[in-house]
């Protein structure tokens, strides 16, 4: 459900709200239990995370579906206080990381089947203080909505690491319907339009060279707001 080379493109869909399905879906499966195996490599590169880790007890930052891992370099720098880790499923993505790697020793990428490692996190009680999901997939025709993160088995490991999730994509449904499927999980998110100069992920880049508006969703637990 991570970034793929066709995302250059503006979303073509007929759906043009949030979809009628996903609140009864999103409640679908808070209550069912997640039976699927974890994969041999993810349960490896989560011993390799924990390793790296070692005995840190601060700040820990998830880039889930990193792709190049660009965007985890830049959160390694900007967030010197804390650990960041990049997850993608693919190798061949991660291979180009050294293209964009930088100075900063608080950071590392891993390959991993995110769904799994989400998983391992949550059974490991992992102090997770920020998540960020920058322009998933977003499959973006309407019966594909069960292949979202908020329309998936996955969310309910997602929404358990932490509150503090932070999405971006250039298809503002996306972001409407992730908003409304945090609400059930009670936390709320406000939506902006991305406002930079500097790209923070080659997708980022490609969308806002091509004239395409990005939108940035925040979400934080609903207490934080009172």
């Amino acid at each position: 459900m991570g970034g793929s080379s066709n995302q250059a493109n503006s979303i073509a869909t007929s759906q043009t709200q949030v979809h009628e399905k996903l609140d009864s879906l999103v409640k679908r499966y808070q209550q069912a239990e997640n039976q699927r195996p974890v994969s041999a490599h993810t349960r490896a590169a989560f011993e390799q995370a924990c390793g790296w880790l070692g005995d840190w007890n601060g700040d820990i930052i998830i880039d889930s579906c990193c792709g190049v891992g660009e965007s985890t370099a830049r959160l390694g720098a900007a967030n010197p206080q804390a650990k960041v880790i990049g997850l993608d499923k693919s190798q061949a993505r991660l291979d180009k990381h050294s293209h964009y790697q930088r100075e900063a020793k608080n950071y590392a990428v891993f390959r991993a089947d995110v769904i799994d490692f989400w998983r391992l996190i949550r059974q490991h009680h992992w102090q997770v203080q920020q998540h960020y999901l920058l322009y998933p997939n977003p499959y973006p025709k309407s019966s594909q909505v069960q292949k979202r993160w908020h329309g998936s088995a996955a969310f309910v490991d997602l929404m358990a690491m932490t509150p503090n999730v932070t999405v971006r994509s250039n298809w503002l449904v996306y972001l409407l319907e992730f908003a409304q499927a945090a609400g059930h999980y009670q936390v709320t998110g406000d939506i902006q339009q991305v406002q930079t100069k500097e790209a923070f992920t080659p997708f980022e880049r490609k969308y806002l060279a091509s004239g395409q508006t990005c939108w940035e969703l925040i979400c934080r637990a609903e207490e934080e707001e009172n």
